[in-house]
This record gives structure tokens, sequence and C-alpha cells, in this order.
């Protein structure tokens, strides 16, 4: 298949996008042209779970798009190398880096083991900090440099940070990376944005750990956010950077105005960390 798209041969790293918002991002993004490097755990299919990340790679190229699947975990220093190797070896360097993995535990101190606080931390803040940092050296040397982070915008209301604090910090940490390399690297032609969505979005991690099955059917489908982000990647790098977006305003801007098209009802349920 011969894609004609916005992303024509411009190569795009993902961490951890063998479902959900990641897999849409990836193959709304090779539906463009785009090739796609997945750094992604699952290699088997697991009950819990949909998809592994060799049927992400299937789906990439159905879309008109080539894959690269690299099994890996971003909190390993050797596989975030693994997945920026294979980026260069196949398709010649790096134009996107997309940090998309993301732990989630929705407790409050009392209850949340030390584990899974470093868990959280582990991948949310340093997988981003990680990852981007081993493609910035390849975005460099790209027109169309871009490093997308699906993280929300800062928001102190202790509706948010006195409910979850370490999952918040983890979030939070990873916005905080991106606007500081926004403004760490300004002027070099490389744009660094977070999108978050504004409303649930039906993925596994929702279903399985934020609410339900009766929560999902309020929750809208995970193409709102890839065609968030393909709005976002197709911008000119050099001015639009240091943002922090939200889902619906960016497809609104691209023109979408019945954003029910993407599910959930009338009234959606309002994602975390954004205020009504």
């Amino acid at each position: 298949m011969t894609v004609a798209g916005k992303l024509v041969d411009r190569t795009l790293v993902i961490s951890g996008g063998s479902r959900g918002i990641g897999l849409a991002i990836a193959v709304a993004a090779a539906a463009e042209g785009a090739n796609i490097v997945l750094l992604a755990k699952t290699a088997t299919a697991d009950p819990r779970l949909p998809g592994t990340i060799y049927t992400a790679a299937a789906e990439i190229e159905a879309a008109g798009g080539k894959a690269c699947p690299v099994v890996g975990d971003v909190r390993r220093d050797e596989s975030v190398a693994a997945a920026v190797e294979a980026a260069i070896a196949q398709f010649g360097g790096i134009d996107i880096c997309v940090n998309n993995a993301s732990a989630i535990s929705l407790e409050g101190t009392l209850d949340l083991t030390p584990k899974r606080f470093d868990l959280m931390q582990a991948v949310n803040v340093r997988g981003t900090w990680a990852l981007t940092r081993a493609c910035l050296p390849h975005l460099r040397k790209s027109r169309g440099a871009h490093v997308l982070t699906l993280s929300p915008p800062l928001n102190l209301n202790p509706r948010w940070l006195g409910a979850y604090p370490a999952y918040t910090l983890s979030k939070y940490g990873m916005t905080m990376l991106t606007l500081g390399w926004a403004a760490e690297f300004a002027g070099q032609g490389i744009a660094f944005n977070c999108l978050w969505p504004q409303t649930l979005i039906d993925t596994a991690a929702v279903r399985n750990v934020v609410a339900g099955a009766e929560g999902a059917a309020r929750a809208r489908s995970p193409k709102i956010m890839a065609d968030a982000a393909i709005a976002m990647l197709t911008q000119d790098p050099r001015t639009y950077t240091g943002r922090c977006e939200v889902d619906a305003a960016v497809v609104a801007a691209a023109g979408v105005e019945d954003l029910t098209i993407y599910g959930g009802g009338e009234n959606p349920e309002r994602d975390l960390f954004l205020d009504d």
C-alpha cells in the first residue's frame, strides 16, 4: 500500500504502543505514511489485555505504515537503546518521540505500596526522560522534530493532588520534564508538547483500573487522542512548543464540530486532573 500523507517517511518511536491510546496514535500516524518503532513489553497474549506488540505491528502495516516492534521495557536502559538503534538501522533516523507508556495506581498514601510507587515513578517519569534523552541526538537532525508526552496540564487543585499524590506526582513529572525541555532546547527546532484527554478514554486501563465496564460506556474512543496527536505532530515545531493541550480543544481547532463521533454519549465522564 502506498500512502501519501502528512507524515510520509517520518519515523516515530513510541513507548507502550501495543494497545489503547498508544496503538491508536501509531495506527493514525501509519495512515499518514509514518514508520513506527514500538517499544512495548507484551510479546505474548494476555487474557486480561487485548493484543501484543506483534498484532499492533500488523495493524500499523495494514494502515499503510512500516512497523518495527521492539520487545522491551522503558524502565530498562538497554531496551530504550534497542528501540533507538532499531529506528536508526531500519529507517535511518528519528523524527518523533511519543511518551505514551504509563503506570497507574489510584490509591492514597497508606494504601499504596512502595513497590507500586517505584513502578509509577520509573515508568512515567524516568521512562519519559530516558526515551526522550535517547532520541534527542537524532531529533536534532530532523527538520520536523516533535516530542509528544501523554500527560496533563499542571493543576494543584487538592481534588487531585490530595486524592492520589503519588500518581499525580508521576504524571505531573512527565509534564514538567516536557515543559522543561521546551525551554532547554528552545530555538533548536524541536517541539515538546503534552496531550491529555478531556474525558475518560475507553482503554484496558480504564476498564481494569479506573472505571470498569460501566465507566467505559461513558468514555470516548482512543481515536480522539489519535486525531489530536496527528494534528499536533504536523504543526511547525519551531513555533508550536511548550504547550499542554486537551484533545477536545485540539480536534475542535482542527475542524471537528461534533465530538459525539468519538462515543461516550452526550455527557462523557471527565478525566482526571481537569476541573469542571
